[in-house]
């Protein structure tokens, strides 16, 4: 008996067969392509405002400056209330805000100019700067904290100077880190974080326990109205103590959490930061020369250089 072997070709995928496995790649590709977006370059490079957005150097930045900014921010907004609350007479009270003021521009300007030396002659990285001086902030929140007598004076200087120092560092640490191709965009994102951490650590924090403690003090006495509603003072250090607290432990934290990008940034700024500004300056320098056209010469010159032809020297 002969068998007869019968080929039976693999039947060919149906249409519908094609599509599903299309369907089944696309996300994949996509996904794909989202990562490529976002997947940051280099440290220093021109970053896109998504990659700058998503890089974690910018997440720890930006949380570093809610919890520093916020926290100076707070003290500055109710220096007048603290000053009240520990005795304070009016013209000590103007003083204060006197001294924030002067030392905050005080702060612009060290911050920027030693930031520079340091990073120049040392290596000293910026984000460690930065570091330092949420440091140096806590002291003046534990000044106010506690309440020491005069203390008030010191804690307005460290205030302002700590305040106005963390700018400059904030912004010239993104140029540094993400490019000038997006920095307007970066530098205004950078700028958020004073108001959500004046909200935090001003509104929720700060202005909730006053009015606590305000209503615990006034309790039972009758209620102080003027034209804004109900007036509430509270006197004494208690009046700001938690608040104070709560925030030079969202200072340190934020010191804490700044240490991180002075760990992931350790090698870029161990380098050269401005040699590719510097080799760009030389290609563009070299460029214009050689793209220079040749000397015009006067008639005097074309007649003696003639002559020389001519004669053969």
């Amino acid at each position: 008996m002969v068998a007869i072997m019968v080929d039976r070709e693999t039947p060919k995928p149906t249409l519908s067969t094609i599509e599903v496995e299309e369907k089944s790649k696309e996300p994949r590709s996509v996904l794909r392509r989202l990562g490529d977006t976002v997947r940051p370059p280099a440290l220093g490079e021109d970053y896109s405002i998504l990659q700058a957005l998503v890089s974690i150097d910018m997440l720890i930045l930006f949380f570093a400056t809610i919890c520093g900014v916020g926290g100076t921010l707070t003290a500055i907004d109710n220096m007048g209330q603290i000053g009240e609350s520990l005795g304070y007479p009016s013209k000590s009270i103007n003083t204060f805000v006197s001294l924030i003021s002067i030392w905050n521009a005080m702060g612009r300007i060290a911050s920027g100019f030693l930031s520079e030396v340091f990073l120049a002659k040392y290596k000293f990285p910026r984000p460690l700067m930065l570091t330092a001086i949420l440091l140096l902030a806590c002291a003046g929140h534990l000044l106010i904290a506690f309440g020491v007598p005069n203390s008030l004076y010191v804690a307005s200087v460290i205030i302002g100077f700590c305040f106005g120092a963390q700018w400059p560092l904030l912004f010239a640490i993104i140029s540094e880190l993400f490019g000038l191709k997006y920095y307007s965009t970066l530098y205004n994102f950078g700028g958020v974080a004073s108001p959500i951490g004046s909200y935090i650590l001003n509104v929720k924090a700060a202005g909730h326990l006053y009015d606590k403690e305000a209503k615990r003090q006034n309790l039972g006495k009758p209620e102080k109205t003027s034209s804004r509603g109900k007036d509430l003072t509270c006197m004494g250090a208690k009046c700001f103590q938690l608040s104070f607290l709560i925030i030079t432990a969202a200072t340190v934290v934020g010191a804490v959490v700044s240490l991180l990008l002075v760990f992931r940034t350790r090698e870029f700024y161990k380098g050269d930061i401005y040699a590719k500004f510097r080799n760009t300056a030389n290609n563009t320098d070299t460029a214009v020369e050689e793209e220079a056209p040749p000397p015009v010469l006067a008639a005097g010159d074309k007649d003696r250089q003639r002559t020389k032809i001519n004669t053969g020297n």
